[in-house]
């Protein structure tokens, strides 16, 4: 008797052992990131966010998608001084304001149905 060339997927395999990651499709970030799959596709195909290829298609994982997140993730700004708090400046000399550079005068050009035709009038 033969045995099947694939084993069935109850059968115990030598890869069961390691946790495979579950793949998300772009549909699916999408939804997570509040985005359009749209926005996905062309930035994994531009190569700016973390992704897996699986033939033509696009997948990713739990880490790429936590590393999505964190790539786009805004920091608040250093947090302001008190204006008491803050060292005063020096004087600074007021400096001189730029030399005026001259500059031509713009006119409007007569619109074309104003102008002569370059052909004539039409018989």
């Amino acid at each position: 008797m033969r045995q099947p060339a694939i084993p069935p997927a109850s059968a115990p395999t030598p890869y069961s052992d390691a946790a495979l990651p579950r793949l998300y499709v772009p549909e699916e970030v999408a939804a997570v990131l509040g985005c359009s799959a749209w926005w996905v596709k062309d930035r994994a195909r531009r190569r700016l966010i973390p992704f897996t290829r699986v033939g033509r298609a696009y997948r990713f994982t739990g880490e790429h998608l936590a590393e999505i997140i964190r790539m786009h993730e805004a920091r608040p700004a250093s947090p302001q001084q008190h204006p008491a708090a803050r060292a005063p400046k020096p004087p600074t000399p007021h400096p001189s304001p730029p030399p005026a550079v001259p500059t031509a005068r713009l006119r409007a050009r007569s619109p074309r149905r104003a102008r002569e035709s370059q052909f004539g009038t039409a018989a």
